[in-house]
């Protein structure tokens, strides 16, 4: 089993290097044959020429560590505050009918809309980066937990009442257990959003961060320090969702498909 779990991966590994190089091969040849598509893009070989420099260049690992703590704190706070809510909108009705109303008030202002607030309300712009980066993900991760909770079959439920479980045991042996996959799911989404939240919070309200990297290169014309930014945002995103994904499979193993 373990041998074919290894062939499986390095045969996804071998897919996924392929495709990145046949990509930028595509790329710098549309660039070079002045593609219309492509427009002002540059070659791939003139953004590799700018990430020696950048690579060299304090400021692009400070804008780095900036954003990604930025998305630790927010991130972090959204599922300390965003989990345990999620579990109790959907296990008490109480609560949901007095709560929820008021959440879905909220929950479709964008994120971005509350940047003029929270720079307004917050005493330094790097607490309001952080309480916008949290709603990137809070209002996401409730709703995940709450269709969870009220996904998990009722039987289960009056089973266990009728054999004489108490609440605290339906919920620690039902209800988290069977909304796990619900809290994994609105992590992964929630950390996607949180990314495009910060990102645009720093080209707006920031002189730090890969948001702000990028948004002054484009300010400035240099293009290629354009794409470097992009690049480290997605491989960024990319990290980040991938440690979550790996959680979330340790934390499911009856999910794993094999």
């Amino acid at each position: 089993m373990s041998s074919i779990k290894k062939s499986l991966c390095s045969a996804t590994a071998r897919r996924g290097i392929i495709s990145i190089i046949v990509f930028t091969v595509v790329w710098e040849i549309c660039t070079r044959l002045h593609v219309p598509i492509i427009g002002n893009v540059p070659a791939p070989s003139s953004v590799i020429g700018s990430m020696g420099k950048q690579l060299t260049d304090a400021f692009y690992w400070i804008s780095w560590r900036d954003s990604m703590m930025r998305i630790v704190g927010g991130f972090v706070l959204a599922q300390a505050i965003g989990i345990p809510l999620g579990l109790l909108l959907g296990a008490s009705k109480a609560a949901h009918n007095l709560i929820y109303p008021v959440f879905e008030i909220m929950r479709p202002v964008p994120p971005l809309a509350w940047v003029p607030v929270a720079v307004i309300f917050w005493p330094t712009p790097e607490m309001s980066m952080v309480f916008v980066t949290f709603l990137g993900a809070f209002f996401i991760v409730v709703i995940n937990i709450v269709d969870g909770v009220r996904s998990i079959d009722a039987r289960y439920l009056r089973a266990a009442r009728s054999l004489g479980s108490s609440r605290s045991d339906m919920f620690w042996h039902i209800l988290l257990p069977g909304s796990l996959p619900s809290i994994v799911v609105g992590m992964t989404v929630g950390m996607g959003v949180t990314w495009a939240v910060v990102v645009a919070a720093e080209m707006i309200a920031s002189r730090t961060g890969l948001g702000y990297l990028t948004w002054s290169a484009y300010v400035a014309g240099e293009f290629p320090v354009i794409i470097i930014g992009m690049m480290s945002i997605g491989i960024a995103g990319y990290v980040c969702s991938a440690i979550i994904r790996f959680t979330g499979t340790r934390m499911t193993p009856w999910l794993r498909t094999f």
